[in-house]
């Protein structure tokens, strides 16, 4: 049985704001758009008034200000060159290398699981797989105490 309560479950509004910073970061990457224009959208989707405001505000503006630092994080662990990851999966790698970066409230196995979920739900068949190997090999970095 799927818990679905508000604190936990895949219509948690911390899930919600992850989602719309997938999309968000997708939007991004595929269409140029700003965190203005991203934002703007996002308010006006059906969903959004449940979704965790603070996560999403935090965790968009934090992926597209450190874009490049984030790929830089996560390129080492690709073997494939970066434009060829799918723009579904670099909007979730994005977001989830932002969040193990820089919020170290969230531990590193509700990341990986969010992120996993998020690429089932929205990237290609084995995606799953990919990202798990991809943030696998980044959670010791960024989180040292968490992995051991």
């Amino acid at each position: 049985m799927t818990d679905r309560s508000p604190k936990r479950g895949p219509f948690s509004p911390r899930r919600r704001a992850r989602e719309f910073v997938v999309q968000g970061l997708y939007q991004h990457l595929v269409g140029g758009q700003d965190a203005a224009a991203i934002t703007a959208q996002a308010e006006s989707a059906a969903g959004f008034e449940k979704a965790d405001r603070v996560l999403y505000d935090t965790l968009l503006e934090g992926a597209l200000k450190a874009l490049p630092a984030l790929r830089a994080l996560l390129e080492p662990h690709i073997t494939r060159p970066w434009a060829e990851v799918s723009p579904v999966e670099r909007s979730v790698l994005l977001m989830a290398a932002c969040e193990l970066r820089d919020h170290p409230e969230t531990p590193y196995r509700v990341v990986l699981n969010e992120a996993i979920e998020l690429t089932k739900a929205y990237g290609g068949a084995d995606g799953h797989k990919f990202i798990n190997g991809v943030l696998d090999k980044l959670g010791p970095q960024l989180r040292p105490h968490e992995r051991g």
